[in-house]
């Protein structure tokens, strides 16, 4: 597994789908990556550490300060807008040009597994239900204004309050959420878009990072159940005739 996991930055566009060479069709969701470029590295000799800084989308001039426009103007850049660094091997970082753009095919390949990291919705004040999932109060003959409420939260004398953590009304949402094992179904380096099956944090136009995943970097995606379905067959038939050979 390796330690240090390339990654783009991108803005969610949206939902649509899409057919399998099966003549399955699924859900996806499309995720701009095109515009990101390397602004700067860091070196094992300099910082003691080796990554890439990248941006991307644009900045307005005027939300930029006297640095920023001295550095996009050396560079010949636009102002970007989300800037971020991935932590890289040298021998990674060495393939990465300052200036340049960097194409999704450099970094992902289609029918594998990415991680994808982003703002999740907010859900503004919400009660205990439906923010923790809890269990609502009995509502048959004889309960009246208490359907959807916490139940109680104390602990009699001992130790005489209520402990820290508890799970209460509050603000739900909002909060920097990583969705791990998202399915990668295409690259696309002429419109900058990945093609993504699984869910994929905040609402459209929201900025996310994509990263190769942690858990199955070498895993391979199964578009369908036919495809399971048919591994499972070939590999009973296999089985059957190598045990035929040996009687």
């Amino acid at each position: 597994m390796p330690a240090n996991r390339t990654g783009l930055l991108g803005k969610k566009i949206g939902m649509t789908q899409m057919f399998t060479p099966q003549g399955d069709r699924i859900g996806v969701t499309v995720v701009h990556v095109g515009a990101c470029f390397v602004i700067g590295k860091r070196t094992v000799e300099k910082d003691g550490y080796s990554a890439a800084i990248v941006g991307y989308g644009e900045k307005p001039l005027r939300l930029c300060t006297k640095p920023e426009l001295g550095l996009y103007a050396k560079l010949n850049i636009k102002p970007l807008r989300v800037v971020r660094e991935f932590r890289l091997d040298p021998k990674q970082l060495d393939a990465l040009e300052i200036g340049k753009p960097v194409a999704p095919s450099a970094i992902f390949k289609p029918l594998t597994f990415v991680d994808v990291v982003g703002q999740s919705k907010g859900k503004g004040f919400q009660g205990v239900v439906k923010r923790h999932h809890m269990r609502a109060s009995v509502a048959s003959h004889g309960s009246h204004e208490f359907f959807r409420h916490g139940g109680s939260i104390g602990c009699r004398l001992t130790p005489g309050r209520v402990h820290k953590g508890k799970r209460m009304t509050g603000h739900m949402g909002d909060d920097r959420v990583t969705v791990e094992n998202v399915a990668l179904i295409e690259v696309r380096d002429t419109e900058g878009l990945l093609v993504l099956r699984g869910s994929v944090p905040g609402g459209n136009n929201g900025y996310v990072t994509v990263r190769n995943s942690t858990k199955l970097p070498t895993k391979a995606v199964r578009l369908t159940e036919a495809e399971q379905d048919q591994k499972k067959r070939s590999a009973g038939v296999k089985k059957a005739a190598a045990g035929a050979k040996k009687k």
